[in-house]
């Protein structure tokens, strides 16, 4: 009997496989009852509800935990901070130039007349970011009034000054809170287990509730658009696995692991969702939790590789819409406002959304171009939700290559 058993669990597909079969599960049942799409959208809304439950708690340990390993080595630390933000600024140039050399390449835009444009009704996403605000919110006047608001880049900063404190009190002093935040994080780690036992079922229940009430009409009208953003998305992930083999010693397995998290950030649309599993498939393939948890954190809220890209392309395909010409001054405008405009909107419903229009507005577009993309962002958000991923999987890597490298001893 145990044999049968252990031949049965052999078999059994693993996370990547059942999500997958679920996805497409989804779309048959979105497509034949369309009924029930709608029905079924509280069982994924439940799934997102109960990760989002543990993202809190869970960022705040681990990034108190990080910053108070490194904190014990400070110069250390000043390493990482300094090659994980050089990258996050790099990887956001490479993500918009990609989706600047698509539209270059296909052009998309060209053909669409906007002429008498679309009485759209855009998305209340607000026209543009009050970056000085932005930064005071960083400083939470009220820790337990942000952490209830889920507001994760305020939690970020308590917790590394938290992390700080507890360094300057030395590693006698500072070990039975240490204790008591590694107690914490393995707990929300047991919960996040059995929550995404559980993805597969979530997964049939979102998708299909996005094909019942989405339908392929939006995506039929833009489907251009939606493949040139998705073979950008594809040639990013393809840069990073690349990258990989030059980073990990097995970086096929690396990648493998990785389509967990990853299809679970595309059918959720939700990094918070997939940074708990990102950062435990992380750890388990030997990374070390303090580099894990103070990168995977920060990386998502600065490193959105795939917002990023879809600005990019977004923008430009607007412009070609509204017929604006793509000189190489406006190219420019449209990167530089692309890099410092997905830097701070991770906290920002419709993020993606409020720092394309704020790239339209520089560029001189009505903040009604946005309702062009507007209908078909669902499907684009899966795309760039699921890069981030590996994104910020290649910046765990070159942070531990470099930015934990050892001063190399010099012979006098």
């Amino acid at each position: 009997m145990s044999r049968v058993r252990s031949g049965a669990a052999r078999f059994r597909p693993g996370l990547p496989t059942q999500i997958v079969i679920a996805l497409a599960l989804g779309v048959l049942v979105g497509h034949l009852y369309p009924a029930a799409g709608p029905a079924l959208q509280p069982v994924g809304t439940a799934f997102v509800a109960a990760v989002k439950m543990v993202v809190i708690p869970l960022v705040f340990c681990a990034v108190a935990l990080g910053t108070l390993k490194m904190g014990l080595d400070t110069p250390r630390l000043g390493r990482v901070a300094l090659v994980a933000f050089g990258w996050f600024y790099l990887a956001g140039v490479i993500a918009i130039s990609i989706g600047l050399g698509l539209d270059a390449l296909f052009h998309p835009g060209v053909g669409i007349s906007m002429t008498g444009g679309p009485a759209a009704q855009v998305l209340h996403t607000g026209t543009s970011i009050n970056w000085t605000q932005f930064l005071l919110d960083l400083i939470p006047g009220n820790i337990v009034a942000v952490m209830a608001q889920q507001k994760v880049l305020p939690t970020l900063v308590f917790a590394a000054l938290f992390g700080f404190a507890l360094a300057s009190l030395g590693a006698g002093r500072s070990r039975p809170m240490a204790d008591v935040l590694n107690s914490i994080l393995a707990a929300m780690f047991r919960i996040t287990g059995w929550i995404v036992a559980l993805a597969p079922l979530a997964v049939l229940a979102v998708v299909a509730w996005l094909t019942a009430t989405q339908g392929s009409a939006t995506l039929w009208s833009l489907a251009k658009l939606v493949a040139v953003m998705y073979t950008g998305y594809a040639l990013f992930a393809l840069l990073c696995v690349g990258a990989f083999a030059l980073l990990h010693a097995q970086p096929l397995r690396l990648a493998r692991e990785m389509l967990g998290p990853a299809l679970l950030g595309f059918v959720t649309r939700s990094s918070e969702v997939a940074l708990p599993l990102h950062m435990e498939k992380l750890e388990a393939l030997g990374f070390e939790n303090r580099t894990v948890s103070v990168v995977l954190p920060l990386g998502y809220s600065f490193n959105l590789d795939g917002s990023a890209l879809y600005i990019g392309l977004a923008t430009t395909f607007i412009c070609e819409a509204y017929g604006l010409q793509l000189s190489l001054p406006r190219l420019l405008t449209i990167l530089g406002a692309a890099l410092l405009a997905s830097k701070g909107v991770a906290n920002v419903p419709a993020g993606s959304l409020v720092a394309l229009s704020t790239v339209l507005l520089a560029l001189g577009l009505p903040a009604d171009a946005l309702a062009l993309v507007a209908g078909v962002d669902v499907f684009l958000d899966m795309g760039r939700t699921g890069l981030n991923v590996f994104g910020n999987t290649l910046c765990v890597l070159i942070v531990r290559r470099f930015g934990e490298r050892p001063a190399v001893a010099t012979d006098s």
